[in-house]
């Protein structure tokens, strides 16, 4: 698998890495076995890089990729990201020295590490990328030795372009897919001109672009496409990238109806859909999700897909233009 380097941190990772959400919570329930499994599979397929959050399960998530890396003497060959910020009210007054010292030192305990690898504040309130005081905050954990580089996680292209000019911010992670397009267009360049690393998440949109949904497909309740779909728990764009479900499967359908033609033979939608997405100049990671073994193997596979083509791109712009600009672009 190919691998890039991961914005300011200087760090070398695979293009496809793996999102552990999943692991954790939201998407129904997944055993310690089955999350092994998936993070045991990510890596025999050639993940490098892991992405976790302190939120995921009340720290699950964090603790079996600490143990996993422990048991597989792994520690040195992947570098874990992981988010903090969503243990707290989402006003900008919990964003504090005090409370990173916390969150992180919870972080550290959970994976086994003295210091993170990564540390990306986790979708704060806009008003937070614009205040000094939280980025200070910040490197004075970069200097205390907690954390070794930091960035951000977003909702929408603008909380993206105002964290890519601060100047020790090293990643972006952002919502960027074939049903969400704005990102290419502006937050891509703007990240390669700084240096600064993006890492894209909801490649799948919540696994619309798999193909494998239609319209009576339904999920567990305890899964955030049930509870999420108009936003209640959380932002909408985290839930099949807040497109309407019906619309999203009308357009997942096409977009498999372009892999057909235009992706390699044996190339899933899901690879396709993971393909294109590291293939963008500017995207350092891609990190889908995995709840099964086969769908880990799978995932990771896609960062052998060669390229496919000014006619694939063209095909995923069609498909946008044509039910989810109107509707997607304005909002993030």
């Amino acid at each position: 698998m190919e691998h890039r380097t991961l914005g300011r941190t200087g760090r070398d990772v695979s293009v496809v890495g793996l999102g552990t959400w999943q692991l954790g919570a939201d998407w129904g329930d997944v055993s310690e076995a089955d999350a092994l499994g998936v993070l045991a599979a990510a890596t025999e397929g050639g993940v490098t890089f892991f992405d976790t959050a302190d939120v995921y399960g009340d720290g699950r998530s964090e603790q079996i990729i600490g143990r996993f890396l422990d048991e597989r003497g792994l520690r040195d060959d992947i570098t874990v990201a992981t988010k903090m910020g969503r243990r707290v009210d989402q006003v900008p007054e919990n964003y504090t020295l005090e409370n990173f010292r916390a969150w992180t030192d919870r972080s550290r305990a959970n994976l086994g590490v003295d210091t993170l690898d990564l540390v990306q504040l986790h979708c704060p309130p806009s008003a937070v990328y614009a205040d000094d005081a939280v980025f200070d905050a910040l490197d004075v954990l970069v200097d205390e030795g907690a954390i070794a580089h930091y960035g951000v996680s977003v909702e929408t292209v603008a909380e993206a372009l105002t964290a890519i000019a601060r100047p020790n911010v090293a990643t972006v992670q952002i919502i960027v897919n074939a049903f969400r397009l704005k990102p290419l267009d502006e937050v891509l360049p703007a990240a390669q001109e700084a240096g600064v690393g993006i890492i894209a998440r909801v490649p799948l949109a919540s696994g619309l672009l798999s193909g494998r949904y239609d319209e009576t497909t339904s999920f567990a309740a305890n899964d955030h496409r049930t509870y999420n779909r108009s936003g209640e728990a959380f932002d909408v764009g985290e839930t099949f990238s807040g497109v309407d479900y019906a619309t999203g499967v009308q357009a997942a359908r096409e977009f498999s109806a372009l892999v057909a033609e235009q992706a390699p033979e044996g190339v899933s939608p899901a690879q396709a859909a993971i393909a294109w997405l590291w293939q963008q100049p500017g995207v350092s990671s891609v990190i889908p999700g995995a709840r099964s073994i086969a769908q880990a193997r799978s995932n990771a596979a896609a960062g052998s897909v060669s390229p496919l083509g000014e006619a694939f791109e063209a095909g995923v712009r069609r498909i946008y233009d044509a039910h989810l600009r109107e509707a997607i672009h304005p909002r993030w």
